[in-house]
């Protein structure tokens, strides 16, 4: 039997541990249905005999679960065929490297980088590896507790030449909470290049917009182990032919995926994900919706008690992904964090190069969870205030 949060008990005198509400940034909470699913389906997968863990790659009902994972997620975004999808291992890390070395490659132009946060400056540390890596942006005076400034015809906080190769950018950084509301502005003509890990599949975008848009799944799309390269197919010109192997986006489009033996379960899981997104979730305008709705109720506290919790973000460009927030008395930290465990609250302390607080609200944090949490915010508040 399954309880409001997912939970399951058992019909004997002892109840199975029941599921907390998980904040974490990262592997990330998964949907409860989806999980049934993959328990139901785990030891012997329809149909085959055997654990989708243990088929081959290459057998038709496996070919048949990437095709339509591929399918699905193409009709969910609104993906037409002059761009690849692509299912890849690694996650950013080796994007961070791919990206430039295909993209910059031997074009003999810059790639330009907006740095907002601690994922885009990895990205531009590895960028300088791979080829000429201009920061045309970098917000680290102020911590990244913002974005640049811009509209649809032009930005007034950076500056990109029309002969970039590329710009590249983080739609969201996790560590610092600070989110992209629409897409950056660039010249007519450079490919935008965006890590979209942890806000993939949380709201609608306009693929058309993108040359690159890349997600590693396991903030909003599935497990650990996957990650999407959603990528205009001209752009696979560009990708060197002196590049190692697997860093060769074309190599990977050419085989389907199929490169290499690719992370079958976690495709497998990312799936069934598209689908509860589409299916159970309304598509992604209504999950949108849910998602400003959960963000709100945490900003609401905040704002509502300045003088107790400080959010990290400006409020023009905060996360609903990633609230981050600390305390006008740091030496609450850990009693707060304690008190949350006691309510069925965990993995919210901040990262150590922010401090505070982190609640991760992906798709999958149930609205009861985030509910119970701004209830506690405010109940601290009162008990401390």
């Amino acid at each position: 039997m399954s309880t409001a949060n997912g939970s399951t008990t058992t019909d004997g005198a002892q109840s199975a541990q029941k599921r907390l509400y998980n904040f974490s940034a990262g592997p990330a909470t998964l949907p409860t249905s989806v999980l049934h699913e993959v328990q139901d389906e785990l030891l012997c997968y329809p149909g085959v005999g055997a654990s989708i863990m243990e088929i081959s790659h290459r057998s038709p009902t496996f070919v048949e679960i990437l095709e339509t994972a591929q399918s699905d997620l193409r009709s969910l975004i609104g993906i037409g065929d002059d761009y690849e999808v692509l299912f890849l291992q690694g996650g950013s890390a080796l994007q961070f490297s791919m990206v430039p070395a295909n993209l910059i490659g031997d074009t003999g132009r810059a790639g330009h980088y907006l740095v907002t946060g601690s994922w885009s400056k990895k990205a531009i540390t590895e960028a300088k590896k791979e080829g000429e890596a201009v920061t045309a942006y970098d917000a680290s005076a102020s911590n990244f507790d913002h974005v640049p400034q811009f509209d649809e015809s032009s930005a007034s906080d950076y500056d990109v030449p029309n002969d970039s190769a590329m710009l590249y950018y983080c739609s969201n950084e996790t560590i610092q909470g600070v989110q992209f509301q629409s897409e950056p502005w660039c010249p007519d003509g450079v490919p935008r290049a965006c890590d979209a890990s942890s806000d993939f599949l949380s709201r609608p975008i306009d693929i058309t917009r993108y040359g690159l848009l890349y997600a590693c799944a396991q903030k909003n799309a599935g497990p650990a182990g996957v990650t999407v390269v959603i990528m205009r197919r001209d752009l696979l010109e560009r990708s060197p032919a002196r590049l190692a192997g697997y860093m060769n986006y074309a190599n990977h489009a050419g085989a389907q995926s199929m490169w290499n033996t690719p992370p079958t379960f976690a495709i497998y899981v990312m799936g069934k994900i598209i689908r509860w997104v589409r299916d159970q979730c309304g598509g992604l305008e209504s999950m949108a919706e849910t998602n400003r709705r959960k963000a709100a109720m945490i900003y609401d506290v905040i704002d509502a008690n300045p003088e107790f919790y400080q959010g990290h973000a400006k409020p023009d460009c905060r996360s609903m992904m990633n609230a981050t927030f600390k305390f006008a008395n740091e030496d609450l930290l850990s009693e707060f964090i304690q008190q949350a465990a006691e309510h069925d609250l965990t993995a919210l302390k901040g990262h150590r190069s922010v401090g505070g607080i982190r609640a991760s609200l992906y798709n999958a944090m149930p609205v009861e969870g985030v509910e119970i949490l701004a209830s506690f915010m405010k109940d601290f508040v009162a008990q401390h205030g």
